[in-house]
């Protein structure tokens, strides 16, 4: 497969800064950095892309052997392709947090990324758990207990995976270092090449007798109760993580995250409308006519709400302060009653004869200009007026 162009992958012209290098490759890894995309190969395949691109191109030496030459230019030099997204945290700490005052990236997810690669043992692979919650739920906020099961240290070792302390010794072949480097020279001087250690993994220690318990892998399949605490005003889509959570990697390595993805129940009463809540209200015609006061639910309980006299089937009325809290904000959505005139379909002799009577006065029957005054196109216009 054709290599892409460094400076198409950072959208950048060739002539470029090495400010808007930066820049640009900011604007990338905060796109897709694996924290805010969570099992997406294809955004950590082009968070490597970025970063290999950056690599490249802020380096005045290389990027010149590469204006030259291309692809084949950073042969014999000390550029290889990143194949952990951890490999990408380590060499640019700078631009992840290393610098003094932290960064963006430091900001925005912490220092985890970073963190993961500085135990023993590889991270730990993250879980995604789908939970739901009811309207009411949402409206007040709730705490749940999750039953987990996933990959957790083992206790008999520590998580070392080694039998006891003696049988965890110093790789022979790295001397503990976890790298191996190989110098090469060339007729541009000389390189060299660091590469984690085929003998034991980049650890920097092997074990001679593993644990029999976990058999040298020091973790185990358990299972643990977790709680998380969602807050009110939360929408379908939302996602929690837990940091740490997670499946623990081999060997004493991090935990990987739970990220707790937040689905909504359908309501039997209520339709949510961003943080307002809809209800459809039947209203007898007597009431609708002569008006007063009906019993309505709402997400806290139940709630008298007046009807005017005369109001019209389709009308919105609305109850302020009765919808689901603005997340991270202050304040809360509304109740929107949407009235509908409810018409009987059984009559007795006696309900047709008064209806009869009804129906010979004028004020019991539009007006002819007010025949069409209802229509759906009026409808949907106060609908669209009530949610604005």
């Amino acid at each position: 497969m054709a290599k892409k162009d460094f400076y198409h992958v950072l959208g950048i012209e060739r002539n470029a800064s090495q400010e808007e290098i930066k820049k640009a490759y900011r604007k990338l890894a905060l796109k897709y950095h694996p924290d805010r995309n969570p099992g997406n190969k294809d955004a950590e395949e082009q968070f490597k892309e970025a970063a290999e691109a950056y690599e490249v191109l802020s380096d005045p030496s290389k990027r010149q052997r590469y204006d030259q030459y291309g692809h084949e230019g950073m042969r014999g030099t000390d550029f290889r392709p990143f194949t952990d997204v951890n490999d990408i945290f380590s060499t640019f700490s700078d631009i992840f947090g290393g610098a003094v005052g932290g960064s963006i990236f430091e900001d925005m997810f912490g220092q985890q990324g970073r963190q993961r690669q500085r135990s023993g043992g590889g991270a730990g692979s993250d879980l995604k758990v789908r939970l739901k919650l009811t309207l009411e739920e949402v409206a007040s906020g709730v705490e749940k207990k999750l039953k987990i099961r996933a990959w957790r240290k083992c206790d008999t070792c520590g998580g070392s995976g080694a039998k006891n302390a003696g049988s965890l010794i110093t790789c022979p072949v790295c001397k503990g270092s976890g790298e191996i480097r190989q110098v090469s020279r060339s007729v541009f001087g000389q390189f060299v090449n660091v590469a984690p250690c085929q003998n034991c993994g980049g650890d920097g220690r092997v074990i001679k007798e593993p644990c029999l318990t976990c058999h040298g892998d020091g973790r185990v399949q358990g299972e643990a109760t977790i709680k998380v605490s969602i807050p009110a005003g939360v929408s379908e889509g939302n996602y929690i993580p837990l940091r740490g959570e997670g499946n623990v990697g081999r060997r004493g390595g991090p935990g990987g995250d739970i990220i707790v993805a937040i689905e909504e129940e359908p309501h039997s009463v209520f339709t949510r409308n961003g943080d307002d809540v809809v209800l459809d209200l039947l209203v007898g015609f007597p009431e609708a006519a002569m008006g007063g006061e009906v019993e309505v639910p709402t997400l806290t309980g139940r709630a008298r709400l007046k009807i005017d006299p005369g109001v019209q089937s389709g009308r919105i009325l609305r109850m302020r302060d009765k919808g689901i809290p603005h997340l991270n904000s202050f304040g809360r959505g509304d109740q929107l009653v949407r009235v509908n005139i409810w018409t009987p379909t059984s009559l007795s002799a006696r309900d047709k004869q008064l209806l009869k009577e009804l129906a010979s006065s004028e004020n019991m029957n539009p007006k002819e200009g007010d025949r069409s005054a209802h229509s759906d196109k009026s409808f949907f216009g106060r609908v669209k007026k009530a949610f604005s």
